[in-house]
């Protein structure tokens, strides 16, 4: 008896651990949902994509940079500060954690998005999602 019930326990455990998968898609006509949208195209290295979560005037004068981003960062959303015409989502970015010893860091930053017709745009990320190279896009 106490073997099958730690068998079914084990079973659980595994079911849980396989079916979390991805984190669920947040509405993308908020801030939120647009960064996240915008930071998985930039950890996926689909820049076009990234791109098109751009402000328009951020669009027309971008011009490419290196993506520094790491196949392990995480993020976290902190807080959402939501005006009329401008939004800024604060994440917590941790790297790190690889290995047995392996060591995490996490920091937080700020994306500023503006208000584009019905939905939002990004017009500043942080250094480590950053897919233009101009004054405005980087923070």
């Amino acid at each position: 008896m106490l073997l099958s019930v730690l068998a079914v326990l084990v079973i659980i455990a595994f079911v849980a651990v396989f079916t979390r998968g991805e984190p669920a898609l947040l509405d993308e006509s908020t801030p939120e949902g647009v960064v996240q949208r915008y930071s998985a195209a930039v950890l996926d290295g689909d820049e076009d994509a990234a791109i098109e979560y751009l402000a328009d005037d951020v669009q027309d004068e971008c011009g490419t940079v290196e993506n520094f981003a790491s196949d392990d960062i995480r993020m976290t959303l902190v807080s959402t500060s939501l005006r009329d015409d401008s939004a800024d989502v604060d994440v917590l970015i941790t790297t790190g954690g690889g290995g047995p010893f392996g060591s995490e860091y996490s920091y937080e930053e700020s994306f500023r998005l503006v208000k584009a017709g019905e939905g939002w745009r990004v017009e500043t990320a942080p250094w480590e999602l950053a897919v233009c190279q101009m004054d405005g896009v980087v923070e």
